[in-house]
């Protein structure tokens, strides 16, 4: 048996299969039952056909996965391997505190007090092959950088490299050496048929995990959920830079968007506040996010996206709320749980990102 985000997610891929295999081709087929093996399509002269990936195994209930974990995101219906996991305190504003008491912020804002839990996340790589299917998603690599030179305002990003919350990975196993195609598999990890699973961590992928950990790391993860639409960010520092004889410090953070019900809704525009600890508050307005207004639905209920903020301070904090639009043209406000901006304060040398 395969929990109901299993099903949808085989399912999805499925959908990418087209035309369907005919009689005879090798392909897996859609049996009335939900299947035990994972399947992707593959590439042929004649068109697309499903082939056989992996197994699917009990998605464990405690404890972490292991380096070298193969999954299926149960949301957004990749193949994935784990690199290594990061401990993160969730501060789940829908959980009621035992003691739930009113504050202020600088910025006048109310907000109850939340109490964090710890929970488990993990870097991830997501296969090459699945990237461009992934349309819930503004961008399929969800991890930038600083560059490392005199540019503030330069980025640039990893493709393929994703954090995955515990409940999203639906782990599976498979007997190809080289399971995962992205530039990094191989020079992160190596097949050793001894362990379970059966992939390693090179040296490269240790040395690189230790240089970039201030970068790298998540370490508060926010969640709210107004009228069925629940909302999770999580921010991320990024470094400091030298700008015009003043120091600026920069995020990035990452949001994603759940539909908790089956009622269509599309989100029309984004209001955030902004409140550095240099004591000035912006307010941003605008259409949609990164350029997009996401429909959420019972068939496509979640997307993702990641933007970035830069302060004249070592920190602050965001909130803010996205108004999305019903079908019958109504809007509604959903809020945008209150995150803090915190610089590392043990930060040693500018991340190195893939310059061994």
């Amino acid at each position: 048996y395969l929990p109901p985000a299993a099903r949808r997610a085989a399912s999805a891929a499925g959908r990418r299969a087209a035309p369907p295999a005919p009689p005879g081709a090798g392909a897996v087929s859609a049996p009335a039952h939900p299947p035990n093996y994972l399947s992707a399509p593959r590439n042929r002269p004649e068109g697309k056909v499903l082939e056989t990936v992996g197994v699917f195994e009990a998605p464990k209930q405690h404890g972490k996965y292991e380096t070298g974990q193969l999954f299926l995101h149960s949301v957004f219906g990749y193949r994935g391997i784990v690199l290594f996991p990061w401990q993160a305190r969730l501060y789940d504003r829908d959980v009621a505190s035992p003691v739930t008491e009113k504050s202020e912020n600088a910025a006048g804002h109310g907000s109850k007090e939340v109490k964090g839990k710890t929970h488990t996340y993990y870097q991830v790589l997501i296969d090459a092959r699945d990237c461009p299917h992934i349309s819930q998603r503004s961008q399929t690599e969800a991890v930038t950088f600083l560059a490392n030179h005199d540019d503030s305002r330069a980025l640039y990003a990893i493709p393929g490299l994703d954090y995955v919350s515990h409940e999203d990975i639906l782990p599976y196993s498979s007997t190809d050496q080289v399971p995962i195609q992205h530039e990094l598999f191989e020079r992160f990890l190596t097949y050793d048929q001894t362990k379970v699973p059966p992939f390693v961590a090179r040296d490269t992928l240790c040395a690189w995990q230790e240089k970039n950990h201030p970068w790298l790391e998540l370490s508060d993860v926010h969640r709210e959920t107004t009228e069925n639409i629940r909302v999770t960010v999580i921010p991320f520092y990024m470094g400091m830079r030298e700008a015009q004889n003043s120091h600026v410090y920069w995020w990035r953070y990452c949001i994603r968007l759940e539909n908790l019900d089956s009622e269509v809704v599309q989100l029309r525009e984004r209001h955030w506040r902004i409140f550095s600890l240099s004591g000035t508050l912006e307010t941003v307005r605008g259409r949609g996010v990164v350029g997009r207004e996401p429909v959420l639905s019972k068939e496509q209920p979640a997307f993702q996206y990641s933007s970035h903020v830069s302060l004249q301070a070592s920190s602050g904090h965001m909130w803010g709320t996205f108004r999305f639009e019903r079908p019958d043209g109504s809007h509604f406000d959903v809020r945008i749980p209150p995150f803090s901006l915190e610089s590392n304060k043990d930060e040693k040398t500018p991340p190195s990102g893939l310059h061994w």
